[in-house]
């Protein structure tokens, strides 16, 4: 274990992430749920897949580009349009500020399940496949892309109750539309070149 490249792939990973749809993702779930069963469900997720970016790296980057690119921007455009158009319903401003109180299995399942189908191609998922080929040291890029990985979900949750206070779902529904939009867009970029 290399305490150093632990570091360097932490940081790397973590400032990849931020601008990343998990990190939405989870602001927005844990807005919604009791934020320590999002928190668990998505760490579960992200550690799923830095195993599998860990152990199959290599696999990923023989699956054709163009293809993992077009399924990234349906899913962010279905994301997108869900949030502009979804009968998911808003409720007002202040029971959404309060927790939901859904079963621990609920909420783990709904965690788990958007972020572990969200991350298949991420930038994340592939610099760490790329950092465990480059270094030859997996135990230390899992660790570093782990802890990375689980503290910007944590932040995203934090500030997400936070932020859930101050500005009107309805505009931060909008706003994470918008940005969902704008991913779909730049994968369909990246499929057109």
């Amino acid at each position: 274990m290399n305490l150093g490249i632990i570091a360097l792939v932490f940081g790397v990973i973590f400032l990849a992430e931020l601008p990343d749809k998990s990190l939405f993702a989870s602001l927005v779930l844990g807005t919604r749920f009791k934020a320590w069963y999002v928190w668990l469900g998505a760490a579960a997720a992200f550690l799923a897949h830095v195993i599998i970016a860990v152990l199959a790296g290599h696999a990923l980057t023989l699956l054709p580009h163009k293809l993992v690119e077009t399924i990234v921007a349906i899913l962010f455009l279905a994301g997108a349009l869900l949030l502009f158009f979804g009968k998911h319903g808003v409720e007002d401003e202040e029971e959404m500020s309060k927790p939901r109180s859904h079963s621990f299995m609920k909420v783990f399942g709904t965690a788990f399940g958007v972020i572990f189908i969200g991350e298949w191609g991420d930038i994340t998922q592939i610099a760490t496949a790329n950092y465990a080929a480059q270094y030859h040291d997996p135990l230390s890029v899992g660790i570093g892309a782990t802890l990375g990985l689980w503290a910007v979900t944590g932040f995203a949750i934090i500030a997400g109750k936070r932020i859930i206070k101050r500005v009107p779902v309805k505009l931060l529904q909008r706003i994470t539309g918008v940005i969902l939009l704008g991913f779909a867009i730049y994968s369909f970029v990246q499929v057109l070149r």
